[in-house]
């Protein structure tokens, strides 16, 4: 990188068409920056320079070398700020799953958001079953991966962004539903809930579970057969009713209810990473997701009151 530290010496001193006021310009003592001239010149082989006691004019090479030297320091310049782009997560890839329950709104909130404070940085996206964003968190198929209730693993860090309001999805028609206010867990108690088999995600079954339990009463379960129905077919269809999250409401199919439970109830929404990775990317996707999450309340419960 000398012979570029000496382009810019040659550059400043053709410019100024004078070495003190050149070496003034470098922040650097006259004679040294004589000497790298001379050294330059030695290693071209040409002079690049003609030295008067009064100027100091740039020779033919040293025209041509003012007026394409200036376009190779710039691109030098973009191509080093490029590379420490990468060191500081603003350049690179960043490999993204989450499940389909987080895609309704809070993974395409953080994508967008990751989108516009990096626009340097590309992301590919996974839509994936929570199993399989653990595992592949784990292996570092994926770099991070967004998930409810994920389940404690000793390789990864959990990072809370979200607890999301919990409701009953019911068919339009239901009694329970055209009230249009909350509904009391306990008035599910005759209801058929519709859940994914416990296999699929421990911690949501199990949180799910814990909200009926809460409440004394112990539903009629039906698994889904399907990992994902947007349809919700078995409510659509007045056979069960099924626990749902908020962000899910403005893609509900028509004929469709969602009404908030009573006491309230909210489900975990983790950002999984591997931890201390050194990749600056995953740094920082932790750090727009912490602003996203503030910006949109997430964090929330509730009911809770802000001041």
């Amino acid at each position: 990188m000398s012979e570029l530290r000496r382009l810019r010496y040659f550059l400043a001193v053709a410019a100024e068409r004078n070495f003190t006021r050149a070496a003034e310009r470098l922040h650097i003592a006259q004679p040294a920056l004589s000497r790298q001239i001379r050294q330059l010149e030695q290693e071209l082989g040409v002079r690049l320079l003609d030295r008067t006691t009064q100027s100091v004019e740039p020779t033919e090479a040293g025209r041509v070398l003012m007026e394409r030297g200036a376009a190779l320091c710039e691109e030098a310049d973009r191509l080093w700020r490029d590379i420490r782009g990468f060191a500081e997560g603003e350049h690179g890839t960043l490999s993204f799953g989450y499940s389909a329950s987080t895609g309704y709104e809070t993974a395409p909130a953080l994508l967008a958001a990751l989108a516009e404070r990096h626009p340097g940085l590309t992301t590919t996206t996974r839509l994936l079953p929570t199993a399989e964003i653990v595992a592949a968190v784990a292996d570092g198929t994926l770099d991070a991966g967004l998930v409810r209730c994920p389940p404690p693993t000793p390789q990864l860090v959990r990072t809370l962004v979200r607890l999301e309001p919990q409701g009953v999805l019911l068919r339009a028609d239901h009694p329970l539903a055209e009230s249009g206010s909350a509904v009391d867990v306990a008035a599910l108690a005759g209801e058929t809930l519709l859940v994914h088999p416990r296999a699929e995600n421990p911690g949501h079954y199990d949180a799910i579970m814990g909200i009926f339990e809460q409440a004394g009463i112990a539903p009629s379960l039906r698994l889904r057969q399907l990992s994902f129905d947007a349809a919700h077919t078995p409510v659509a269809s007045g056979r069960a009713v099924t626990v749902v999250g908020q962000s899910a409401v403005p893609s509900l199919p028509a004929g469709l209810a969602w009404r908030p439970l009573t006491p309230a109830a909210t489900i975990e929404l983790h950002l999984l990473t591997r931890g201390a990775t050194g990749r600056a990317a995953v740094t920082r996707l932790l750090r727009v997701a912490g602003e996203t999450a503030r910006a949109g309340g997430w964090l929330r419960s509730p009911g809770a009151h802000t001041p």
